[in-house]
């Protein structure tokens, strides 16, 4: 293909600019790279904040261990 050809050409009908706009949104979605963007790392600062279980553990004894360090 040439720079001047075009990516894609219509050969039958006459779509309107609403079915031109889907199709050339469906055409960017469908091209677009599938790899997910890696993760932003994280500090150890912000990561040390953070608690080491999210819930509480139910169980024999849980109040009295929520208080002692980890």
């Amino acid at each position: 293909m040439s720079a001047e050809e075009p990516l894609f050409r219509i050969v039958r009908g006459v779509p309107t600019a609403e079915e031109l706009a889907a199709l050339v949104g469906a055409i960017a979605v469908r091209t677009r790279s599938t790899a997910a963007p890696a993760p932003a790392p994280v500090s150890h600062w912000a990561r040390s904040a953070r608690p080491a279980i999210a819930a509480p553990i139910a169980g024999p004894g849980a109040w009295r261990a929520s208080g002692l360090p980890r």
